[in-house]
């Protein structure tokens, strides 16, 4: 088999008729098959899980619309290659033609500088620019970036995806349709792809080599799980159950149980989880799920981020080790997500309520003959640094926002808070 590709490049769709999954983006009538039936696409971002399809897609894209293609690996790829690259496309176009199609896999892993060599080409339409990445675009792809490309979420591949391409494997293959292989079993195959496509194909890949020998094979969970056991290096650990490991993960600090945090933590370093994306998640949960009742936990959070850039695998796996149990450990509190969404809601429900007279600031004749802050009363001419004043809007004088809960530290607040403001806070 050797004179062969892999068998997730052999099964590498080429056209629509061949893609699996991602019907809500190119199945009849979707968003993104309406575009390229009418052989228009603008600069987009595909986010998804690992081997959900995000570069077959992009192939597909450019042969439908028979454009030029242009690839370039975030990993290895700096601002010279960018530019190289946009060059090249420059030169392909030919007068009012399409603009060549230029495809950046990970575009996560560029810098500010190296996302900003793109600004101009996308901007003008040198280039249509299609990104893949496996990490939320709002905090991985810069503002001017992103506001110029569509973004499309791809769903990690259902039971029946991973079963319709397990069927289509064994009978279209160019290796494969000429064994004796039967699926008696899919539990396993299933449960350790995670949704990846790639994954499940190199799994099968992985069972089917060991077992050439037999005149037939006949796949179960116990020869599945076996093999892999048996061949840890040969199977793509990478984003291992992506999703499901990082809520259990962030579950699990929130329910105060290190000895699980600190498992789904290993979980993912085991499974080669980039640490920033780990430490990000810290970060939100030190502010979402512990908040004000150990404010310090955003502290170590934040700290945690910026110490593993300096240090790197393996040791980040201790800092993140040391911040996960801090964070398990920790007590918990939800008041500040709870009052940011609740103040959330009100403004949708009351719109742009007028600022009161006396908050306003006053900075021309005009504006203090209107008695902008005529009234206002500065908190720090007065014992304690408090005096009672007004400062939501008329209509939302009597609306709390923000609940203490009962811990510590936010009891203490509640105390001063009832102290200043009587009933207001209660």
């Amino acid at each position: 088999m050797s004179g062969y590709p892999p068998l997730a490049e052999r099964m590498r769709p080429t056209n629509l008729e061949q893609y699996i999954g991602q019907k809500h983006l190119v199945g009849k009538g979707a968003v993104l098959r309406k575009m390229l039936d009418r052989k228009v696409i603008s600069s987009i971002i595909l986010w998804g899980p690992p081997g959900v399809g995000k570069t077959t897609l992009a192939k597909i894209i450019s042969k439908q619309l028979e454009r030029p293609f242009f690839v370039l690996s975030a990993i290895n790829s700096g601002v010279k290659d960018v530019r190289e690259a946009i060059e090249k496309a420059r030169k392909a176009r030919f007068f009012s033609s399409p603009s060549p199609i230029l495809f950046i896999d990970e575009i996560h892993r560029f810098s500010k500088s190296q996302q900003d060599s793109l600004l101009g080409a996308v901007e003008e339409g040198v280039v249509t620019l299609i990104g893949a990445t496996t990490e939320n675009p709002s905090f991985e792809v810069i503002s001017p970036l992103l506001s110029r490309c569509q973004v499309y979420v791809l769903k990690a591949l259902e039971k029946e995806d991973l079963l319709e391409l397990v069927d289509k494997v064994l009978s279209e293959d160019i290796l494969l349709k000429e064994k004796n292989i039967k699926v008696k079993e899919d539990t396993a195959l299933l449960r350790y792809s995670g949704g990846d496509a790639r994954k499940l194909l190199n799994i099968l890949e992985l069972v089917t080599n060991a077992e050439i020998s037999s005149e037939t094979i006949e796949i179960t969970d116990e020869l599945v799980t076996t093999h892999l056991q048996q061949n840890p290096a040969q199977y793509d650990k990478n984003g291992e159950m992506h999703y499901d490991i990082v809520s259990a993960f962030i579950k699990s600090i929130r329910g105060s149980d290190p000895n699980a945090a600190v498992y789904w933590l290993a979980r993912m370093v085991e499974g080669g989880e980039d640490p920033k994306f780990i430490a990000r998640r810290l970060i939100i949960s030190a502010s979402e799920d512990i908040g004000l009742a150990n404010p310090n936990a955003l502290l170590l959070a934040t700290n945690c981020f910026e110490a593993i850039k300096m240090v790197g695998w393996p040791e980040a796996r201790i800092i993140l080790s040391q911040v996960t149990i801090y964070l398990a450990t920790s007590p918990k509190s939800n008041s500040a997500y709870q009052a940011i969404k609740d103040a959330q809601s009100i403004v949708k429900q009351t719109g742009n309520l007028p600022v009161p007279l006396h908050l306003r600031n006053a900075p021309t004749k005009l504006m203090k003959e209107l008695n902008y802050g005529k009234e206002y009363l500065y908190a720090h001419s007065y014992p304690n640094n408090f005096v009672e004043q007004d400062y939501l809007p008329d209509e939302l004088q009597k609306q709390q926002i923000y609940h203490p809960q009962n811990n510590p530290q936010e009891a203490k607040a509640n105390e001063r808070m009832q102290f200043l403001w009587k009933d207001r806070y209660k």
